[in-house]
């Protein structure tokens, strides 16, 4: 058993890793990536004042994680897009437009629950 826990622990820990890495590498080629770690950075401590419960702070952050993730994938699409050929091709924009479709409503998905969260705290 102790060496499947060993084993448990080095892939967690490589894992760990390599997503430290693709989160480098995220901030070092992704403009889009950037500047939503920045607002998000802003968002997140105005996001603790605002929320009234530990469930809104949930909701919060997690729709702010959620549009990173989102962002994430849409980059890593476009990068296996580009690596597959720089040609224009009807299948490769559509990729790389259902991508950014869903990297669109993530971010809708955090406008409306910071609003909601906002308007019950401010109307209410």
């Amino acid at each position: 058993m102790g060496a499947e826990n060993d084993k448990l622990m080095r892939h967690i820990a490589k894992a760990l890793i390599w997503s430290l890495v693709g989160i480098k590498a995220a901030w070092k080629h992704e403009l889009a990536f950037r500047a939503q770690m920045v607002v998000i950075a802003i968002m997140l401590p105005i996001g603790f004042w605002l929320a009234g419960t530990v469930v809104e702070w949930a909701l919060l952050f997690g729709s702010c994680m959620l549009v990173l993730v989102t962002e994430l994938l849409n980059s890593a699409l476009e990068a296996i897009v580009d690596r597959i050929g720089l040609e224009p091709h009807e299948l490769s924009g559509r990729a790389k437009d259902l991508g950014s479709a869903a990297a669109f409503f993530s971010m809708m998905t955090a406008v409306v629950i910071w609003g909601l969260i906002a308007y019950k705290r401010f109307v209410n």
